[in-house]
C-alpha cells in the first residue's frame, strides 16, 4: 500500500435526492443562472408523468424541447440537437431520461465548448453551457464528465469529454423511476454494477472511488432483484437509485477497462442496449482479470457476501435472478459481430486502461465465452 499514489478530482456539482426532488428542478436551474433552457429527452420521457412535472417546474425558463434522444447517441442526433441549441440561443441544458439522454446532453455541451474555442482543461473552470441532469434509470451517466457517441456509418461507438462537461446539477427522484419497466431496470442496474466492478480493479482508482464502488456493488446486489420483482416498491426504487448514484460517482476517479470497452463496441456495432451488453459480458471479463487483481476480487466477492471469493459467479447469479439472457447469441449478436468487435478492440482506448493487457485474441476469447 505504501507505493500507491493518486490524485482525486471533485467536480462542482449539487445533487438533490428524494421523492419529489424533481419539483425543485426550476429552483436549481435558477441558481445557476439559466434563462433559456433546452430539455433533452426522448418522446416517451417527455410524455411521462415525471416529464410533465419537470416541464411544470422549469416553467418559463424552458425555451425549447429536443425529444429525439436515441440509444447509443448516434452522431446525427447530436448534430440535430446542437443545431437547435444554436437556432434558439440556448444557455443551459436539462437532460431527462436514461444514459442516452444524459450522454446526449453532455455531447451537446462538449460541442458548444469546442465551438467557443476549446474545452476547459481543469475542474476549476466553468462550463461554457451548464447542464442539469434528471436520471430515470440506473446508468450513472448523469455524474460523469464523459459520454459515448456512435458513428452511424462506421457502426462504431467512441467517447469524449472533459472536466467541465460533468453536469453541474443532478436531480434524483425515485418517483421518476416507478414506470421504468423491469427489463430496463435490470439492464441499467447491471450497468451500474459493472461500473462498480471495474472501478474496484481500476489501476487509476482513488480510495474514495473504491469505497463507493464496494458500497454500490453490495447495495445493487441487495436491491436490484427486488426492484425487478416489485417495480412499484418505492423503498426498493429509492435504495436502488442511491446505489446507482454511488456507481456513477465512483466513476469520477477511476478508469474503465476491458469490460466496458467491449460492451461499448458490441453496442455500437450491433445496436443492442448498453446495459444488456454489460450484463452478459461482465462475469466473463471478471474471470479474465481475476489473476491480475486477486485482492480486488476478494473485496468484490466479500461485498457480494461470498466467502469463496468467486465474484464472477456472484455476478452471473445476479444476472440470472433479474431475468437477463446469459448469452450474446440470445440478444441478436452473431458470430460475425464477435469477430468484428474483436478486431476493433486493439485500438479501443478504454480497453487499453485495463489492469491486465488485452490482446485481440484475449478480446475474442472473452466475447466467445459470452456468446
Amino acid at each position: 500500500m505504501s507505493g500507491i499514489r493518486w490524485t482525486h478530482v471533485s467536480y462542482a456539482q449539487r445533487l438533490r435526492f428524494g421523492c419529489g426532488a424533481i419539483d425543485d428542478a426550476g429552483r436549481e436551474a435558477r441558481d445557476f443562472g439559466a434563462r433559456r433552457m433546452m430539455l433533452v429527452t426522448s418522446r416517451r420521457g417527455r410524455e411521462s408523468a415525471a416529464g410533465r412535472r419537470l416541464l411544470q417546474s422549469l416553467g418559463a425558463m424552458l425555451a425549447s424541447v429536443f425529444d429525439g434522444a436515441r440509444p447509443h447517441v448516434p452522431d446525427s442526433v447530436v448534430h440535430n440537437a446542437l443545431r437547435q441549441v444554436r437556432d434558439e440561443r440556448i444557455d443551459a441544458i436539462v437532460s431527462f431520461g436514461g444514459g442516452a439522454c444524459s450522454d446526449l446532453g453532455k455531447a451537446v455541451c462538449y460541442a458548444v465548448e469546442q465551438e467557443r474555442g476549446g474545452l476547459g482543461k481543469t475542474c476549476f473552470e466553468r462550463p461554457a453551457i451548464p447542464h442539469m441532469s434528471v436520471p430515470t434509470t440506473y446508468s450513472g451517466a448523469e455524474l460523469t464528465p464523459f459520454f459515448g457517441v456512435t458513428d452511424e456509418a462506421a457502426r462504431r461507438k467512441s467517447g469524449a469529454g472533459g472536466p467541465t462537461i460533468a453536469p453541474a446539477a443532478v436531480i434524483y427522484d425515485p418517483e421518476a423511476t416507478l414506470d421504468l419497466p423491469p427489463r430496463a431496470s435490470a439492464e441499467t442496474g447491471m450497468n451500474a454494477l459493472a461500473h462498480c466492478v471495474e472501478v474496484i480493479w481500476s489501476p487509476a482508482r482513488t480510495v474514495e472511488a473504491e469505497a463507493l464502488a464496494l458500497a454500490g456493488a453490495a447495495q445493487i446486489q441487495r436491491w436490484l432483484p427486488r426492484v425487478v420483482e416489485h417495480p412499484g416498491d418505492i423503498e426498493a426504487r429509492t435504495a436502488m437509485l442511491g446505489a446507482a448514484l454511488l456507481a456513477g460517482r465512483c466513476l469520477q476517479n477511476a478508469s474503465m477497462g476491458v469490460h466496458h470497452g467491449l460492451a461499448q463496441l458490441v453496442g455500437g456495432h450491433t445496436g443492442i442496449a448498453h446495459g444488456l451488453a454489460n450484463a452478459v459480458i461482465l462475469a466473463h471479463a471478471t474471470r479474465f482479470n481475476a489473476d491480475a487483481v486477486p485482492d480486488a476480487m476478494m473485496r468484490l466477492a466479500a461485498a457480494f457476501g461470498r466467502e469463496d471469493g468467486d465474484a464472477a459467479r456472484a455476478i452471473d447469479e445476479l444476472r440470472g435472478r433479474v431475468g437477463l439472457p446469459a448469452r450474446l447469441s440470445q440478444c441478436g449478436v452473431s458470430a460475425e459481430d464477435i469477430e468484428a468487435v474483436a478486431k476493433l478492440s486493439s485500438s479501443n482506448a478504454t480497453i487499453a486502461k485495463n489492469p491486465k493487457p488485452v490482446s485481440e485474441a484475449d478480446a475474442r476469447a472473452i466475447l466467445r465465452a459470452a456468446f
